[in-house]
């Protein structure tokens, strides 16, 4: 829009606003002048409206009230230069901000076509589909490869064929175990079946379709999560439960050792079998023989913020986030995919409103010492307290960030810093070779409170714009704006260019535009410019 345009269009909308003043509220006739079509979600122009204009933008209405009374009227009435030249500042502000609102609209307006593209292209995970696998029997069970407080996992391999999606059959090479299959500690469940996997339905929150029987799924989950299953949807960087049965314990390598009760027969030796994927590794020990390079750190970083956001979206805080609780493989390139498994102190809430009522001791903060947000380790029990775990998680994240660029967690130990009264110049420095931006997005993570720490989506949306769209935060103004647009526009082309060219889903930086485009929001990629530009 020209100078020229703007002053018109600024007169034209200052003149009303004076000549309407005393007939109605001037504030209303504004509004109605600049109203567009409410978006999905209310924007705000934050980052890249310019200072001196943010106050006609937030205040026009009381500006607008103030030109009505008496007083102002009687002063600025008149005709003489210095009255047309106020009339002729309002104009201008006017203008400005109506161009600003067009500018806000067309993206916003692009946003949501671009995320709408997006959305139709959902995760499918890569392994193929089963026809069968409801019983222990279905498998060939391998070495253990991993323990923890509640459950053994062993490698696994299917003795059916599975199916794919072409709905031929596939050959799988017996030394191959491409699952694993993690057996749960029954210690208090009962020997029922219902019993067992209602109690122990927080293992079933990634579950994909059909993992449990149908005539089973229903009366299970609906004590847990209300009148009907809690439902996830898939993401690459979210474990994925294939299988859920309850099944004899069998001797079982090491069983005899790790569950005396059950593997001699006695008690509960009925249990909760759930069969995933077999990765190579956990993300703590890959880092104990590994030093990623800074660019690879910040790609796991950011899928571990990608995997936090797709929870709370779909109502469930983890709680219990760690490095152990990470599983790791490589895509054809070499690089690190991440998946956050054992959700077996997850809290899932079908409001996703991810508050607990905190009202006795006896209720189970989740997590550890050394990984627990300021906000879930400083509670206090009592009548009406209520936990947030909306940025408990993304508070983990922060932490494990120092693992991932060769760092101790700085909350990890009795001479590391207590997470319920840790101040944040405490924090020790990461190397100097990390990235500003990086570095900047594991500070904010690790603030106190919880309002000033952003969430999982606009942490992930700091490192897309470093990683692959700093160039286009050239300003802030309207112009940084249109800038910004025109790049996701861009990348939204190459992302959909390269998923038609090559296999989907093989390469993690294509994972990760994918799920920033289907996730793309403008006020939390607005809210994410304006940490990275001014901090």
């Amino acid at each position: 829009m020209s100078v020229k345009h703007v002053l018109s269009r600024g007169l034209e909308f200052g003149r009303c606003v004076c000549q309407l003043g005393f007939l109605k509220s001037a504030g209303r006739v504004v509004a109605g002048n600049l109203r567009a079509a409410p978006p999905a979600r209310t924007v705000q122009p934050r980052a890249f409206l310019p200072t001196r204009y943010r106050y006609y933008r937030t205040s026009l209405g009381g500006l607008a009230a103030r030109l009505q009374s008496a007083a102002v009227w009687r002063r600025f009435a008149g005709g003489s230069p210095r009255n047309r030249s106020v009339l002729l500042a309002f104009g201008v502000g006017v203008g400005l901000i109506e161009q600003q609102l067009e500018d806000e609209r067309g993206s916003a307006a692009a946003c949501q076509e671009i995320q709408a593209v997006f959305r139709k292209k959902r995760f499918q995970s890569p392994l193929k589909q089963f026809a069968s696998g409801y019983k222990l029997e279905d498998y060939k069970i391998g070495n253990r490869i991993g323990k923890g407080s509640h459950a053994v996992v062993y490698e696994a391999a299917a003795q059916f064929a599975p199916v794919t999606e072409s709905g031929g059959k596939s050959r799988q090479r017996e030394e191959d175990f491409p699952l694993a299959i993690k057996m749960m500690w029954n210690f208090g469940a009962g020997s029922l079946s219902e019993a067992i996997l209602k109690s122990m339905s927080q293992e079933l929150v990634p579950a994909a379709p059909r993992a449990v029987k149908q005539e089973k799924e229903q009366m299970i989950l609906d004590g847990q999560f209300g009148n009907q299953p809690k439902r996830m949807l898939a993401h690459p960087n979210v474990i994925r439960v294939y299988r859920a049965f309850t099944a004899d314990v069998p001797p079982l390598p090491g069983a005899r050792e790790q569950h005396p009760d059950d593997s001699a027969g006695l008690g509960n030796n009925r249990t909760l079998f759930v069969v995933m994927k077999n990765y190579p590794c956990t993300l703590r020990l890959f880092l104990e023989v590994t030093t990623p390079s800074h660019r690879v750190g910040a790609l796991m970083l950011l899928q571990l913020l990608e995997g936090v956001d797709h929870l709370c979206r779909q109502g469930v805080a983890h709680r219990d986030l760690k490095s152990d609780n990470v599983l790791l493989e490589f895509d054809s390139g070499y690089c690190p995919r991440l998946v956050i498994a054992d959700f077996g102190s997850c809290l899932a809430q079908r409001d996703s409103s991810l508050q607990l009522p905190f009202s006795g001791a006896w209720v189970d903060r989740g997590g550890s010492a050394s990984l627990m947000a300021p906000e879930v380790a400083t509670a206090v029990p009592g009548s009406g307290v209520v936990i947030d775990y909306s940025r408990a998680d993304a508070w983990a994240v922060g932490a494990i960030a120092y693992e991932i660029f060769g760092q101790r967690n700085p909350f990890d130990g009795a001479v590391g810093l207590e997470s319920r009264s840790y101040e944040e110049k405490q924090l020790p420095p990461l190397p100097a070779a990390v990235p500003a931006d990086v570095q900047s997005v594991i500070r904010l993570l690790l603030r106190r409170k919880p309002s000033k720490r952003p969430s999982a989506r606009v942490a992930a949306d700091m490192l897309h714009l470093s990683l692959w769209g700093r160039k286009a935060l050239v300003g802030h103004d309207s112009a940084g704006m249109r800038k910004l647009a025109d790049w996701l526009l861009c990348q939204s082309a190459v992302v959909l260019l390269r998923g038609c060219s090559g296999p989907k889903g093989d390469s993690v930086e294509a994972e990760l535009q994918r799920c920033f485009l289907s996730n793309l929001e403008l006020e939390d990629l607005r809210t994410a410019a304006g940490f990275l530009l001014y901090g």
